[in-house]
């Protein structure tokens, strides 16, 4: 639980009675590799902080599964128009890797925001936060080639990335596995 309190304290410091109040209201989970952590149609109901592990946002297809997000370590993991709405979610949420999380449910989030100093700035700019990660993505997918996309995540975590099938990182950046494959013979 220490690394969620660093991890808020580096947006906006907590006094100890608030972060008492908020880290009653966390639950913590531990789950297996290839855990669904929401399926598709249904509600999300969590706001889950990630302490160790890896997380797959996508949509399930017959042909090949949709990846558009990865999660690790010290960052937060939604369907967060689902959690904003109260409405099923249209993509699911899996674990990659052995997972521990910190899970806040949607009613007790809105009473930290209520009964803290600084809970509304915490979740404004940790929503600011989703938002332009959300926003490089899409201007990645737009402006960059798929080698482009594929050395930004690279460089941005080269050992996670070990972790996460190909297949997936294929998609992520918008390419088949064969396409990934070739981008990968000409970087060697």
């Amino acid at each position: 639980m220490n690394e969620i309190r660093k991890f808020i304290d580096n947006i906006s410091p907590m006094n100890d009675s608030d972060w008492e109040f908020f880290s009653l209201k966390l639950q913590k989970v531990e789950l297996e590799k290839n855990t669904t952590i929401l399926e598709i149609g249904k509600t999300e109901n969590y706001l889950s902080f990630i302490s160790k592990g890896i997380i797959r946002l996508y949509i399930p297809r017959e042909e090949s599964d949709l990846t558009f997000g990865f999660l690790f370590d010290n960052e937060f993991v939604t369907a967060y128009e689902s959690f904003l709405t109260q409405s099923p979610s249209e993509y699911q949420i899996e674990t990659l890797t052995e997972t521990i999380l910190w899970k806040i449910s949607n009613k007790d989030l809105q009473e930290v925001y209520e009964r803290t100093s600084n809970g509304n700035i915490i979740g404004r700019k940790m929503a600011e936060n989703m938002f332009l990660i959300k926003s490089k993505r899409e201007l990645s997918l737009l402006n960059k080639t798929a080698e482009e996309r594929y050395l930004d995540l690279f460089s941005d975590r080269p050992k996670l990335l070990q972790q996460i099938p190909l297949k997936y990182i294929a998609s992520y950046i918008g390419i088949t596995p064969q396409a990934l494959s070739r981008i990968r013979k000409r970087i060697n």
